[in-house]
């Protein structure tokens, strides 16, 4: 099994090619990395449209708030999480995993706080952890201290491969924007639990994308013997990502057959 998905669910640029809701999405991809919440919680009504617009076989993967990741940084925030589940609470069964993406300034010496934090988290999910302090990357006592613990938790490390965009020349606004934001940190490909999540960060440069996605058309089938990989795609420009998504496809499809054909509109070869 496998899930591919992108960010969000909906552009402006998405509207010719047929994409103009989450339903329209999730007739094309089975997940969805779900951004939005690590700004704002949605209103309950539009929780409950989501869970109209999709079937039992898709998969949300929530953010945390940032104001529990980043503001209270794990601590006394009981309520705010109680309230975050409680809203998506519609969307219980299609949940693929509830995510952690920590700033850069969480460090080894918060690892306490996230075990409290982790293990006072509701059973019934899957949980992630995207972490970005320099300590968790450079193979010591404190990476493995945080592998450990994940592991001991069956909670996911959170994969980021952001070696496509800062490989890339920074030529437009776009490429700059996204080398700002997107963390510089080594590629730590390794399986902590049952849902391992990879972000591909893309650049505009499709061929240097295709390049450096080889290693993956290597690892997650191979992960797939023992797990449920959840892979997204991204692009600086994220309404250009139908560009990634189709040079993707083929050696993806080669590796997993099961997920079937490129994306397509009726009457279209491909939806990119």
């Amino acid at each position: 099994m496998m899930y591919i998905g992108l960010p969000q669910w909906s552009h402006p640029k998405w509207v010719r090619l047929g994409i103009t809701s989450l339903e329209d999405y999730a007739r094309h991809f089975n997940c969805v990395e779900g951004n939005t919440t690590l700004y704002a919680l949605p209103k309950a009504e539009i929780v409950l449209r989501w869970r109209e617009q999709t079937s039992d076989d898709f998969r949300f993967c929530f953010k945390f708030p940032a104001t529990i990741s980043h503001h209270a940084a794990l601590r006394q925030c009981g309520d705010l999480t109680a309230e975050f589940f409680d809203r998506l609470s519609p969307l219980a069964n299609r949940i693929g995993q509830y995510w952690l993406q920590l700033p850069a300034t969480f460090g080894p010496k918060d690892l306490p706080a996230l075990w409290h934090f982790l293990d006072t988290l509701p059973k019934d999910f899957t949980y992630g952890v995207e972490v970005r302090h320099p300590s968790f990357f450079d193979k010591s006592a404190d990476e493995q201290a945080l592998n450990r613990g994940l592991h001991e938790r069956g909670v996911n490390r959170a994969i980021l491969d952001s070696r496509p965009v800062h490989s890339a020349t920074p030529h437009s606004e776009a490429i700059r924007e996204a080398q700002r934001k997107k963390p510089k940190v080594p590629v730590h490909a390794l399986v902590t639990a049952a849902s391992p999540l990879v972000r591909f960060i893309g650049s505009d440069d499709m061929q240097q994308n295709l390049q450096m996605f080889q290693v993956w058309l290597k690892t997650l089938p191979e992960w797939t013997e023992k797990s449920t990989p959840f892979l997204f795609l991204h692009t600086p420009d994220i309404g250009n990502v139908h560009e990634l998504v189709h040079i993707l496809w083929p050696g993806l499809q080669r590796a997993f057959p099961q997920i079937g054909d490129e994306p397509s509109i009726p009457g279209q070869e491909s939806l990119f």
